[in-house]
C-alpha cells in the first residue's frame, strides 16, 4: 500500500492475545511476533517494548532479543510498571535519570538498534516536563522522541521547534490527540506518524460484522464482497513461491534412474 515501515504495538499485540495494555507480555513474546513481521516484510520494523520489561538490565536484554529479531528500531516509553495505555489517566513516570540510563544500556547491548523515546510527561509534568524529559533521552542516545498524548498543533510545533531531534507523532484512534493528517503531522515538524491500533480495530469490527451476518441469515454469502479473495490471499502470504520451492526441492531428491 506504499507505506514505509511497519510498527509493532504493544496494546495491539497484547489485545491480540486477549489481554490489556498493561505490560503483562515479556519481551520474548514481542520479539517472536517481531520475527514473523521482519520474515513476511522487507519494510523495517518499529517495535513497541514498553517500559523494556523492567529495569535497566531488562531493557539491555530485551534489545538484544530485538536485534536477534533484525528489527529496525524500538520505541522505549518513561512509565513505570504496571503502565497503561498512553492516553489514559493515572500513569506514573519514573525518574528521568532511570530512563535515560535504560536508553544508553539499550544502544550499547544493541548499537545498530534506532531507539525511540517515548515520554509520557505531557498529563503529568505539562509540555515544560515533558520536553525536559525528552532533551535528557535525546542526550542519553534516543535516536528519536515519541511525545504521547499531545493535545494541540502548537503543541506538536514546540517539540519539533525545541528539540531539533525526529519527532513521532501517533495517531490513535478515540485518544487525547485530535485527528490531524499525516500531511499536518509534516507540516508541524514530525518525521513519522504511527496509527498503532487502527487495524485492529478495523478487523474485529469485520470479525463482528461477518459472525453477526452467518448467526442472522445462516450463510456468509452476502459479504463475501467484503473479503479477501483466495487469489489475494496466496498473493499476500507468497503461497505459490512456498509451492515452487517445494517442487523444486523434490525433484532434487528423486534417485536417479
Amino acid at each position: 500500500t506504499g507505506f514505509s515501515a511497519l510498527y509493532l504495538s504493544g496494546a495491539a499485540y497484547t489485545a491480540s492475545r486477549g489481554l490489556p495494555d498493561l505490560g503483562i507480555v515479556t519481551s520474548a513474546e514481542m520479539a517472536e511476533r517481531a520475527k514473523d513481521l521482519v520474515r513476511s516484510s522487507d519494510l523495517p520494523v518499529l517495535v513497541d517494548i514498553d517500559t523494556g520489561f523492567g529495569g535497566i538490565l531488562n531493557a539491555a536484554r530485551t534489545a538484544r532479543e530485538m536485534y536477534e529479531a533484525r528489527v529496525a528500531a524500538v520505541q522505549m516509553e518513561d512509565q513505570r510498571l504496571p503502565k497503561k495505555c498512553g492516553h489514559l489517566n493515572g500513569k506514573q513516570l519514573v525518574p528521568i535519570e532511570e530512563m535515560a540510563q535504560k536508553i544508553q544500556s539499550v544502544k550499547q547491548a544493541a548499537p545498530t538498534l534506532a531507539v525511540v523515546a517515548r515520554t509520557d510527561a505531557r498529563q503529568q509534568e505539562g509540555i515544560e516536563g515533558a520536553l525536559k524529559r525528552a532533551a535528557a533521552y535525546i542526550k542519553a542516545g534516543a535516536d528519536a522522541i515519541f511525545p504521547e498524548a499531545l493535545q494541540s498543533e502548537s503543541e506538536f510545533r514546540e517539540f519539533a521547534k525545541q528539540l531539533g531531534a525526529p519527532i513521532l507523532a501517533n495517531m490513535t484512534e478515540f485518544g487525547k490527540t485530535p485527528y490531524y493528517s499525516a500531511e499536518e503531522f509534516a507540516d508541524m515538524g514530525c518525521q513519522m506518524v504511527i496509527y498503532p491500533v487502527t487495524s485492529l480495530r478495523t478487523a474485529a469490527k469485520a470479525f463482528e460484522r461477518i459472525f453477526r451476518l452467518i448467526k442472522e441469515e445462516g450463510s456468509q454469502k452476502e459479504g463475501l464482497s467484503q473479503m479477501q479473495t483466495r487469489k489475494e490471499l496466496y498473493e499476500t502470504i507468497a503461497y505459490h513461491d512456498y509451492e515452487a520451492l517445494d517442487d523444486s526441492i523434490a525433484k532434487t531428491i528423486l534417485p536417479d534412474e
